[in-house]
């Protein structure tokens, strides 16, 4: 699922809201999302999961093609962690589908 069809589908769900309101709505929650990782900060969706920034030390890497020495600037990594709810609907959906 990309943005526009969460859009679509929140604007299904919500017949009293125009699209472009739905787009508003999506708009400022992922910023609101960004702008908190940014600052450093941790968010947590409860029954979903949670997102936070963890920091990569610089390192000594090797360039794949001619083997020499490459040096990796630190740098911040995203990372999700899906919530307990999340994890028990998208197991039991798994096992619904598996013969």
């Amino acid at each position: 699922m990309i943005r526009s069809d969460l859009v679509l589908r929140l604007a299904a769900q919500n017949p009293h809201l125009y699209e472009r309101d739905c787009v508003a709505v999506v708009d400022a929650i992922l910023d609101c999302i960004a702008d908190a990782l940014v600052a450093g900060d941790r968010v947590e969706i409860r029954g979903f999961g949670s997102f936070s920034v963890k920091e990569r030390p610089a390192r000594a890497g090797r360039n794949p093609k001619t083997g020499a020495p490459v040096s990796v600037s630190a740098k911040g990594a995203l990372a999700f962690k899906a919530g307990k709810e999340m994890r028990e609907r998208v197991n039991l959906e798994a096992r619904a589908t598996t013969p």
